[in-house]
């Protein structure tokens, strides 16, 4: 019944396959040239696309792994997720499988990345036995996972048609020199999974490996199985049901990656809170954020990594004469864990790296009246603006990499 409903839910939600290079509008439940046939090798752009030699294509060819074949298993219910801020190892993986109520457990890599003004959920997976955990309209088109294999990237409808770009692209991170993946398929992905890259990338991304389980149990109801799956996986693991709602019952994990600034901000466990709020770990809370002053905001908190370059943005802001562009009574936060709006992922306010400025005159999807050279001041220090997405939000400012505050 449970895999039947999946596949009736599934059969309503279209898959687009898109070529690489291509910027007419992708052709859907198609493949167009050599993509079919693709092996370890990124489609060949289209004629008037990108140039064979660009970049991005050869980067695709440098993480390509070996293509899946037909689809021969059964395909699987994604029943539960276990996510862990550390890898997960061999025998507990082993365990796991050997529990009672568990048909199935897929090992993959998970991990938070910052894109424009979301941060989305990006698993690293083995596309040939992965793809058996999503909706059938994913996992019985082989080129979805052809295309993962080559080194692009799989998303649903609504992550790629809000954030690629016109050439098809998707930027993994906000910060300089992050890399540009090709959105190979539009698809639908298992719950809380809001993009998948093979392994290959998930190594180039910092996701972790093998940080996170999917459960099937088959016949057997997931809640009757989460306890002794809880007690192999440990009391630091995320072991919830997956369904159209976030199971707030239990502990999440924040595992943010995309850069140097990821590495240094560090991971959390998580409880959810209402009105959109979360409750990081207090032991991390303890190790990272802080509360000091700084030139015209007076007192904020934020995370200590980047206290020292909003310190030296803040201090430039003044040498050069430009106090007065910034209203300290319009300040509108930096430490704020909560989810964005509308969403379950964490706000990068939650890691304690973005901060809002002059918040009135400066809503979404304007222009924002905030001075230039502020903003290209912020930018020097290390800062990404929000008036660069493609839906603005120029009252924001991220920490998108590090910068030597003197």
């Amino acid at each position: 019944m449970q895999r039947t409903r999946r596949a009736a839910a599934a059969a309503a939600l279209a898959v687009t396959v898109v070529l690489a290079g291509c910027t007419a509008e992708p052709v859907e439940d198609e493949v167009e040239g050599a993509a079919a046939d693709t092996t370890t090798e990124p489609a060949a752009p289209a004629q008037g696309g990108i140039a064979a030699d660009d970049p991005r294509i050869e980067q695709m060819a440098e993480h390509a792994t070996d293509a899946p074949g037909e689809l021969t298993e059964p395909l699987l219910g994604a029943d539960m997720l276990i996510s862990s801020t550390d890898e997960l190892d061999d025998e507990t993986i082993a365990a796991i499988r050997d529990l009672p109520g568990v048909e199935a457990a897929e090992p993959i890599g998970l991990a938070q990345i910052p894109v424009q003004d979301q941060v989305l959920t990006v698993a690293a997976v083995d596309p040939a036995t992965y793809r058996r955990f999503t909706p059938a309209e994913s996992a019985q088109l082989l080129d979805v996972w052809t295309r993962v294999a080559a080194g692009e990237i799989a998303v649903p409808s609504d992550v790629g048609e809000t954030l690629r770009d016109d050439e098809g692209y998707l930027r993994l991170g906000n910060e300089d020199g992050a890399p540009d993946l090709h959105v190979g398929a539009l698809a639908p992905q298992v719950t809380r999974v809001q993009g998948v890259v093979n392994k290959s990338w998930g190594e180039s991304l910092g996701i972790p490996g093998d940080n996170a389980l999917l459960i099937a149990t088959g016949s057997a109801s997931p809640q009757e199985v989460r306890p002794a799956l809880q007690e192999l996986a440990g009391d630091g693991a995320s072991v919830q049901v997956l369904g159209p709602d976030l199971d707030i019952s239990v502990q999440q994990t924040a595992v943010l990656t995309g850069g140097s600034v990821a590495a240094e901000v560090g991971t959390f466990n998580y409880q959810v809170l209402s009105g959109g709020r979360i409750a990081p770990d207090p032991a991390w809370v303890e190790e990272n954020i802080r509360t000091q002053q700084v030139p015209i905001l007076g007192t904020v908190t934020c995370h200590k990594v980047m206290l020292p370059q909003l310190e030296a943005a803040l201090r430039e802001i003044v040498e050069r004469g430009l106090a007065d562009k910034i209203n300290p009574d319009e300040y509108g936060g930096c430490y704020y864990p909560r989810f964005i709006a509308n969403t379950t992922q964490p706000s990068l306010h939650s890691f304690g790296i973005a901060l809002d400025l002059n918040v009135p005159g400066n809503g979404r999807g304007t222009v924002g009246e905030i001075d230039r050279s502020v903003v290209q001041i912020f930018k020097k220090w290390g800062f990404a603006w929000g008036g660069d997405w493609g839906w603005t939000d120029p009252m924001h400012f991220e920490m998108s990499q590090l910068v030597e505050a003197r």
